[in-house]
């Protein structure tokens, strides 16, 4: 995710960090030498005059930009909906690392030093790993091996040989809660709390899967890419003969917010990335384990992951 005040000025038309500028560009340059080939011609193909007028350019212009704009809408709804799954993530985190501390009995208070062998040390660390494989599974990444530091030994290997990670941490958390209500160190009323917050980290899990394995409709996403390049390619040839030595300058625009519009969609389309403009999961994995680490009496937490040239992963 790009980090950075709005720039101004000339800065404004310079910048490309974060910009879908590097992705159309070779698009866009065969669109303008098109363009400057048609405007040199005049719009004649060897000895054919291809005569167009703007009237059907303004007839497919105005439908292209209003799907192009409900196709990003759509994009940015899965971007956002993403965002706020991770938001609830960190929400239920918080909240399991309050409950076990302060729901389950002990000898003494949780604290980090007690290590593995306390309960609520051990599922507390169990849910940052929890968020470590929620992203490299949405990522599509091989398994983190420095999430083997928070968990008990052996875990880690018998995590990497599961399908879903997340959901066999999970489970091993179902596993933690019960022992604890067999040994009699939490009522069953309050184990119910903390079993309602384990579920709700799971539906974000799942919610955040169901968003990854469901794009947006091929066949609609290749009909709007095919009609955006069709338009722009045709264009020169409906201006040429009105704006004469212009044509390229004003092709390139056109090509611009089209091509830019068409290759923002894809980009939103799939926020769990590690595109410039895709959301800082690796950011957002630091913070909770910053606060849960915190929560167990941490006097040395990691630091929060900073934006390096204004990009945070």
């Amino acid at each position: 995710m790009i980090i950075r005040d709005r720039p101004s000025g000339l800065k404004l038309f310079l910048l490309v960090r974060g910009s879908v500028l590097p992705r159309i560009l070779p698009s866009l340059l065969v669109n303008v030498i098109v363009a400057t080939l048609v405007t040199w011609s005049h719009g004649d193909l060897w000895d054919v005059k291809i005569t167009l007028t703007t009237i059907p350019f303004t007839l497919i212009g105005l439908p292209l930009a209003i799907f192009l704009g409900f196709r990003n809408n759509s994009a940015y709804d899965r971007f956002w909906e993403g965002r706020k799954l991770w938001g609830e993530l960190v929400l239920r985190s918080r909240n399991l690392a309050r409950q076990c501390a302060s729901l389950i009995d002990g000898a003494e208070p949780a604290h980090i030093r007690n290590g593995m062998q306390d309960v609520r040390v051990r599922m507390v660390l169990r849910a940052i790993a929890f968020s470590h494989a929620l992203r490299d599974l949405l990522r599509n990444l091989p398994t983190d091996a420095a999430t083997a530091r928070l968990l008990p030994a052996g875990e880690f290997a018998r995590m990497a040989q599961a399908s879903n990670q997340p959901d066999f941490l999970m489970q091993q958390m179902g596993q933690d809660l019960r022992q604890s209500l067999k040994e009699g160190r939490i009522e069953a009323c309050l184990a119910a709390n903390i079993d309602a917050t384990l579920s709700a980290m799971t539906a974000a899990a799942a919610s955040c899967e169901r968003i990854k394995n469901t794009p947006i409709p091929f066949s609609y996403t290749l009909l709007l890419h095919r009609t955006a390049y069709l338009y722009c390619f045709l264009l020169p040839f409906g201006l040429v003969d009105t704006i004469g030595f212009m044509t390229p300058l004003v092709v390139a625009i056109v090509a611009y917010t089209f091509f830019g519009l068409d290759a923002l969609g894809d980009e939103l389309e799939e926020p769990f990335g590690v595109e410039h403009n895709d959301l800082p999961l690796d950011a957002i994995c630091r913070a909770i384990e910053i606060d849960l680490r915190t929560a167990l009496g941490d006097e040395d937490p990691p630091p929060p992951l900073a934006a390096v040239n204004y990009c945070l992963t």
